[in-house]
């Protein structure tokens, strides 16, 4: 297989990664592979799909040109300081400029131990690895800037997690996995040669019209802010968003415990590991003014005069909740059909949500449903949503129903139908995977009697409460 591997970070200062070949596997078997990615790439299509996939999706064989690293970093987990993280279960296989122009990541994910695997085996099983292939690829399809996959194989290896499980790995693509804590590792340990140098590659490499720190934190900022509301503009949760899983490029990243709400409660959480809420839906913007705070800390040692970086960086981080609420206006005027959301909007919004979380209606069906007589059958209370909807077509659009075709889906990647899958993966039935990966990744076209299934909402004892890390 050709991959166009055209590295830099590996050209970076050597403290900030450790060379890293993956481990073999026995017997890697392709699940599935992403032909329009590869293209994008500048991967011949038909590669990815060939004899030799399975070998280089699970670190069996290096490409000609690869430079297989695994990164180091830092951060906050659930605001607890740990000061060195780094990949523990992936390994970076090299960056390509792609058709488009722009430089990517390609990452084997459950590729075996490294340095920072902290005792860990370095491996993943095959459930998370569906995850992640079926939430990025929709979360992409529904123009959430993400990581992607671009493939995935078993292992023909178990994995042990308290019991045996099916050994997988993921192959993914992101503009970088530099994060937030990658910054902070640095910074704490007063690394300023290999701060400066990091941030020099993260400017050239993402934000090349930033001059300096000061404008590359404004920049992440607008970009956070702006993927937050897309979140929160379809209930999905991430539920680990720890600094070493923020991605600086502005995409989400590191899909562990994360879900999409059905019943509509604000304080929904679902990560097993999340006790206190502390990443609850409704707490996402607030971590992600936190997480910047984070980044503009680690980001003082490169300025000349520490006292008025400190007032400037201050402001900055406070500017980012109006950045946020103007983003999160426009996501869910959107889905109400309003051409351009006025600020006198935000009532209209938050009293249907209110409502929403009063009687548990469904998240995804309710907006999906909104421009059609059966919306109100997600409501207990039909005479105060009835109330609503006549204030709401006093407002909305001439063109609402062209704006909320693109805004509302019709499918996203339900818990539920997630888990089916992962049941059935284990099993070696990798056919709901695929059908439910042609579904989420159409997410906005009109049901069918063959689509319809994946939107429905999960009965009581279908719905799934917690959700656990991708380990």
């Amino acid at each position: 297989m050709h991959i166009p591997f055209d590295n830099s970070y590996a050209k970076l200062p050597p403290q900030m990664f450790t060379a890293q070949l993956p481990t073999p596997v026995e017997a890697p078997k392709l699940i599935a592979a992403n032909a329009e990615l590869a293209a994008i790439l500048g991967i011949d299509p038909a590669d990815v799909t060939g004899p030799e996939a399975a070998q280089v999706f699970a670190g069996n064989h290096i490409p000609n040109g690869a430079a297989p690293l695994a990164q180091v970093y830092a951060g906050h987990q659930f605001g607890n300081w740990n000061p060195r993280l780094g990949d523990g279960r992936a390994v970076l296989l090299g960056e390509v400029i792609g058709t488009d122009g722009v430089r990517r990541d390609i990452q084997l994910k459950g590729s075996g131990p490294t340095p920072y695997s902290r005792s860990g085996d370095g491996r993943a099983w095959l459930g998370p690895v569906m995850r992640e292939y079926l939430v990025s690829e929709a979360m992409h399809a529904m123009g959430v800037p993400t990581t992607r996959a671009l493939a995935a194989v078993t292992t023909g290896e178990d994995v042990y997690r308290e019991e045996r499980l099916p050994g997988a790995v993921i192959a993914r693509v992101a503009q970088s996995h530099i994060r937030v804590g990658t910054f902070q590792f640095f910074a704490s340990r007063g690394d300023l040669a290999a701060l400066h140098a990091l941030t020099d590659h993260v400017i050239a490499r993402h934000y090349p019209d930033a001059n300096g720190p000061a404008e590359l934190l404004d920049m992440v900022i607008a970009r956070y802010a702006k993927l937050i509301a897309k979140w929160m503009g379809l209930g999905f949760i991430h539920g680990v968003m720890n600094t070493d899983n923020v991605s600086i490029a502005g995409e989400t990243i590191d899909y562990g415990p994360c879900a999409f709400i059905d019943d509509f409660h604000p304080d929904s959480v679902f990560s097993a590991i999340d006790q206190y809420g502390r990443y609850a839906y409704a707490n996402q913007p607030g971590i992600g003014a936190w997480n910047m705070a984070q980044f503009a800390t680690a980001l003082i040692p490169l300025m000349p005069d520490r006292d008025q970086a400190i007032a400037d960086f201050t402001a900055a981080v406070h500017r980012m909740p109006a950045l946020f609420e103007a983003e999160w206006l426009a996501v869910f005027g959107a889905k109400l059909g309003l051409a351009n959301p006025r600020e006198d909007d935000r009532k209209l919004i938050t009293d249907l949500l209110d409502l929403m979380a009063k009687d548990g209606a469904d998240f995804t069906n309710t907006f999906a449903s909104l421009d059609t007589d059966t919306a109100r059958d997600q409501f207990l209370n039909r005479d105060a949503f009835d109330a609503w909807a006549e204030h709401w077509s006093l407002r909305k659009s001439d063109s609402a129903a062209a704006i909320m075709t693109q805004a509302n889906p019709q499918i996203i990647p339900r818990n539920h139908r997630i888990e089916e899958v992962i049941v059935a993966g284990k099993t070696g039935d990798m056919a709901p995977f695929h059908a439910l990966l042609a579904a989420v990744t159409d997410p906005y076209a009109s049901l069918t009697e063959a689509t319809a299934p994946f939107a429905r909402a999960p009965s009581k004892n279908e719905q799934v409460t917690r959700t656990f890390c991708g380990t």
